[in-house]
């Protein structure tokens, strides 16, 4: 399938996340694609408004409303965030362009509780007896990124140096003990490591965006 066969008119951004991103595929792994569009300015003066996102067209694909995506990025939302830093982009508009330039405006100290929280809740979802493989490397993928991030101000998408580990919990060849101790000490590393991030985000540069979003789809 070409490109041109799935790109809407509304779309202003398309990355690759999921294991593609992150380096950790295989042969089988899936495509997992996340986009922003942007709804008609005029469809708001209705009483019922767009929808804040939508499935499709493709398997895999997922995308939110730019407003949607902006408010989710400003609550350190850990995949919204990294959608931001995905080093496979697809589609890309000059608004999408402007969002991808603005993505630093998005960060705050809140993403140290929300990286560690979301994976807090994968582990809480984990059956030590017979856990879901896939779902533990997501847990400590997101605690990898989120530490990265207080350190560097940017998460960490591609694992790099940690891709033979984490495909190696993927495969169940690790004993849950050791990837809990893991999890464990890089949950505390988290908490404990100072942040290079600002309080707060630019709440003014992202509304700047968007109200001018909203003026170009008018």
């Amino acid at each position: 399938m070409t490109q041109d066969t799935w790109v809407t008119d509304d779309l202003i951004l398309s990355v690759v996340m999921g294991s593609r991103a992150y380096g950790l595929e295989t042969e089988d792994s899936d495509t997992d694609r996340r986009g922003v569009f942007v709804a008609p300015t005029a469809a708001f003066w209705r009483l019922e408004k767009p929808s804040t996102h939508r499935d499709g067209p493709l398997p895999e694909q997922f995308s939110w409303e730019v407003e949607r995506f902006c408010g989710l990025a400003l609550d350190a939302n850990p995949t919204v965030l990294e959608c931001l830093w995905s080093p496979i982009v697809e589609v890309i508009t000059p608004a999408g362009r402007r969002l991808r330039e603005l993505r630093t405006a998005f960060l705050s100290q809140r993403a140290q509780r929300s990286f560690a929280g979301y994976a807090e809740d994968q582990f809480r979802r984990i059956d030590p007896v017979a856990p879901k493989w896939k779902q533990a490397v997501h847990m400590v993928r997101l605690l990898l990124s989120g530490l990265h991030l207080v350190r560097h101000g940017e998460p960490l998408v591609r694992v790099g140096p940690h891709r033979e580990r984490l495909l190696a919990i993927r495969r169940g060849a690790l004993p849950w003990a050791e990837v809990d101790a893991w999890r464990a000490a890089l949950a505390a590393e988290l908490a404990a490591t100072p942040s290079v991030l600002p309080a707060r985000p630019d709440r003014d540069r992202v509304e700047d965006f968007l109200i001018g979003v909203r003026k170009e789809n008018l």
